[in-house]
């Protein structure tokens, strides 16, 4: 007696699913061959740091001696090639992180600069750019500049010109597309990236957001150079497991100064206490490798059955990825609506709820998102949200197991185009 998942679907889905599951193969089999790679490194990093039962327990208070929480930090600085690491359930996400972090490097009079164009949404309410909350860059007389992309690259000979503002003490460069309608930035991108930074202006930390890239390739930005390097832990990091935080990476001198920028001068990183969170931090980052490839594997097979659908994708199935993110263009608010409920329809938190576009604060336009997920915010997990604004793309990414992203998505398509 034989099973199928794919028995109560519509004639041609199952066998466009099936069509589809043949064709990526040879694309899941490099990913699972960059999971094993980089969970040998991180198994490694385990075995050498003797990670033992003593390292779980939490502190509590002022969390000084926490050396469960000393102990991690020292494995993501050497898996991430750097000097130090802040590894940290007070940060509340990864822009709180990158916040952090810019701002601890950053004085009044100085220039951020973003060598891959305007940052999304969030940054840029952080920056002063959108919105008027306290407390952004604008109002602590911190400046901005950016090189606008070319065809989604790096304009190299007009960032030749404008790096060379004396005023720029930060050069940022942000992996992920964010909401915009470029690609990621892939390693082999990112490594000319941080040479012509350093070519051109020696002289300023280089910064990278990392969120959503952590474990989809075998490099990370920080083998190359970067300075400090931000991502969150309820994002690849921590595998779905973690439930809150976000952490920092680089230079000895900049993890102190964040350190005194999450706290207090003086206590620095060796304050902060560490709670019920190091198991699950502990936890996650062993798992990180495999549930991102996981993820990976889910959004191959997004982007291969939506191109068999006859949609716009970005990136193909078969394209190089550097990060858990999958867009897709509807041209029109109704079916990317219709397309994200379904998502919701069939995750396993509150799939008995239709996902409504609202103005969600830190973003301009109204966002239309599903998250059925475990941990609030956890894109490990998957889930789908998308601004309601020309072209009208969906941004799916996520999923802590190819088997749900595999039904999630086949159904999703089934509820928009076949009903």
């Amino acid at each position: 007696m034989s099973f199928s998942w794919k028995e109560n679907l519509p004639k041609e889905l199952s066998d466009k699913v099936t069509k589809v599951e043949k064709m990526i193969q040879p694309r899941i089999d490099e990913i699972d061959e960059q999971v094993l790679y980089n969970q040998q490194r991180v198994l490694d990093l385990f075995r050498k740091h003797h990670v033992g039962e003593e390292d779980l327990v939490p502190s509590t208070g002022y969390g000084y001696d926490d050396i469960g929480r000393d102990k991690i930090e020292d494995i993501y600085a050497d898996y991430f090639k750097t000097d130090d690491a802040l590894v940290r359930p007070q940060f509340g996400s990864g822009t709180h992180a990158i916040t952090v972090g810019l701002f601890s490097m950053l004085r009044p009079g100085d220039t951020l600069y973003y060598l891959t164009g305007t940052p999304y949404d969030t940054i840029q309410e952080v920056i002063g750019l959108a919105g008027d909350k306290p407390g952004n860059m604008k109002e602590w007389g911190i400046n901005f500049k950016t090189t606008e992309l070319k065809d989604g690259e790096v304009d190299y000979e007009q960032a030749k010109k404008d790096i060379m503002d004396p005023t720029i003490k930060v050069v940022a460069i942000q992996r992920s597309l964010g909401y915009a309608t470029r690609k990621t930035f892939t390693m082999a991108k990112i490594k000319p990236m941080l040479k012509f930074i350093k070519e051109v202006r020696p002289d300023v930390n280089i910064f990278i957001d990392n969120c959503y890239g952590e474990f989809s390739e075998c490099e990370e930005p920080t083998f190359y150079g970067a300075d400090m390097m931000a991502g969150s832990l309820y994002k690849n990091a921590g595998a779905g497991l973690v439930k809150g935080g976000a952490f920092l990476v680089g230079r000895q001198d900049l993890i102190d100064g964040a350190g005194s920028r999450l706290t207090v001068p003086g206590a620095g990183k060796g304050e902060g206490a560490t709670w019920g969170y190091l198991r699950d931090i502990y936890q996650g980052f062993f798992m990180a490798a495999h549930t991102t490839g996981e993820a990976q594997k889910g959004m191959v097979f997004t982007a291969a059955l939506l191109e068999e659908m006859g949609m716009q994708v970005s990136p193909k199935w078969n394209d190089p990825r550097s990060d858990i993110v999958q867009t897709v263009t509807f041209g029109k608010p109704d079916p990317m609506v219709k397309f994200c409920a379904a998502i919701q329809h069939y995750s396993p938190m509150n799939s008995f709820v239709d996902p409504i576009p609202y103005h969600q604060d830190g973003y301009e336009d109204e966002v239309v998102m599903a998250s059925g997920s475990f941990v609030e915010g956890s894109t490990i997990e998957l889930s789908s949200d998308g601004p309601l604004r020309d072209p009208y793309m969906l941004y799916i990414q996520g999923g802590l197991s190819y088997a749900h992203d595999k039904i999630a998505i086949t159904h999703a398509v089934e509820e928009t185009f076949y009903k």
